[in-house]
């Protein structure tokens, strides 16, 4: 959901993928783990919202959109992190969430920079 086309144009160029190789490109270096982590908490209006949709069941909007915004930062930085070890791709892609503290969570996206030749 990045939605700065300028950002998209240049990501185009940036491969993600989740497997250990990118098809029709040659890995000719490993740079390492790059990362992007983000810590989000919850609102109390959001809560008491979520408590009344308990009541009537649904999908939670105010939790989904603050979870794909922070799904959105954490692989922005991710891109950052490798763009600046010098990678121009990242294999092994994964976000993981973890709970921090009650109503904080860490959401976390990494992977393995690579630098490719197509």
């Amino acid at each position: 959901m990045i939605e700065d086309s300028n950002e998209e144009q240049i990501n185009k160029d940036f491969s993600v993928v989740t497997t250990n190789d990118i098809d029709g490109a040659e890995i000719i270096d490993y740079v390492g783990i790059v990362q992007g982590s983000t810590v989000r908490s919850r609102n109390v209006g959001s809560d008491v919202f979520a408590g009344l949709k308990n009541l009537v069941g649904g999908e939670l909007v105010g939790y989904s959109k603050l979870l794909q915004t922070s799904r959105d930062q954490a692989y922005k930085r991710m891109l950052d992190d490798a763009k600046a070890k010098g990678a121009n791709a990242i294999v092994c892609f994964r976000f993981q969430t973890s709970t921090i503290t009650q109503g904080a969570s860490e959401i976390l996206a990494y992977g393995t920079g690579v630098k490719i030749k197509k």
